[in-house]
């Protein structure tokens, strides 16, 4: 299983990147992880609704002008990064 996959949620009001982590003990690490990024505009920490979804999810607002495709990929590299560090540790 993955440790987390991603996805960008368009909105009228403002398009967001979505995080769900199969490790929900790790949201706050994560989040965490993810504010060295000065794109980023806020972090919230959101309870899931949908079905088959985690109980949890990172959701995470950019500042305006950002590059959405281009940001979730750094993410995406970031937290690959983060989780094959943890497993070496």
């Amino acid at each position: 299983m993955l440790p987390f996959r991603s996805e960008i949620r368009n909105s009228p009001t403002q398009s967001t990147i979505k995080i769900f982590l199969s490790d929900e003990s790790l949201d706050g690490r994560i989040k965490k992880h993810l504010e060295h990024f000065s794109e980023i505009e806020t972090i919230e920490l959101t309870e899931s609704i949908s079905q088959n979804r985690a109980g949890e999810n990172i959701t995470v607002y950019l500042k305006e002008g950002v590059d959405i495709n281009k940001m979730k990929q750094s993410i995406e590299s970031s937290l690959w990064w983060y989780f094959e560090e943890d497993l070496v540790d």
